[in-house]
């Protein structure tokens, strides 16, 4: 079997262990990629923000998809090197039909570089460790500046039904999604997805989908693992993800996508 010429993986709940660490294993198998001429892209939800720890466990080499295909990041520089953005008037129109049409919900903002919040919303993950995280702001603050992704916040909604009722209320001017758990909404520029920011790198370097293997575990992956010419899921992943992929391998805290790499990229003779 010809190695593929990209793989492109998500990194929590599906690379990542359910701890946020990349295991020895993976690690291993990334450099194997790498080292037999692949390209190797991460294309998560995460913003450049939460990217140091992962560049410096890669040895700062490539490049990452973030916050769902808004922001290309040059994990060599560690610096934002393509941005595709919500601009502050849809901002502002977002949040003011959400607001009316779904009691309840409270909101932040990932900026290219910077993070903001209602005094109301609720961090989670990363940012609820964190002694001091991002801006706590005002309403007409929130969407006075372009930004890469917004988040909404509800109390109780089930996640895939917020995802759901958002594509109906805002869904022609942003690009609704989620990727936990929780009901934690994640909105793009409109038609800004992992897909279309991993087609365009691809393109550019003569890369054809059918060249390309991808791993996911949550509908925000679903763009990009449909679009892909092999789709893997973790056995982790939500149901759509499951019932939508090519594959489906070991879960994430099990090396999944190690143990596909491995046998992708099988060394020519003793691998050092």
């Amino acid at each position: 079997m010809t190695c593929p010429r990209l793989i492109a993986t998500d990194l929590d709940g599906t690379a990542l262990r359910t701890d946020g660490t990349i295991s020895s294993r993976t690690a291993a198998a990334f450099a194997r990629v790498e080292k037999s001429g692949g390209t190797l892209v991460f294309v998560t939800g995460r913003p450049p923000r939460w990217m140091h720890s992962v560049a410096g466990t890669v040895g700062h080499c490539g490049l990452a998809i973030c916050a769902n295909g808004a922001l290309v990041y040059d994990l060599h520089t560690e610096r934002i090197v393509e941005s595709h953005l919500i601009a502050p008037d849809i901002l502002e129109e977002c949040v003011a039909r959400l607001r009316r049409d779904v009691p309840g919900l409270t909101f932040s903002v990932e900026y290219e570089g910077d993070f903001a919040h209602e005094a109301a919303y609720a961090l989670g993950g990363w940012d609820s460790r964190e002694v001091s995280c991002g801006r706590e702001v005002g309403a007409a603050a929130l969407t006075s500046l372009p930004c890469a992704k917004l988040l909404a916040q509800h109390p109780a909604m089930d996640p895939d039904e917020l995802v759901r009722v958002a594509l109906e209320i805002v869904g022609d001017i942003v690009t609704p999604t989620h990727s936990s758990g929780r009901a934690l909404l994640e909105m793009s520029a409109y038609g800004v997805t992992k897909a279309t920011a991993l087609a365009t790198l691809a393109e550019e370097r003569g890369i054809k989908p059918a060249e390309v293997v991808a791993f996911g575990d949550m509908p925000n992956d679903l763009p990009m693992l449909t679009w892909a010419g092999t789709s893997y899921a973790v056995a982790n992943a939500h149901p759509d993800v499951l019932a939508a992929v090519d594959h489906v391998t070991a879960a994430n805290n099990d090396d999944g996508v190690a143990a596909v790499l491995e046998n992708l990229f099988r060394p020519r003779g003793p691998y050092r």
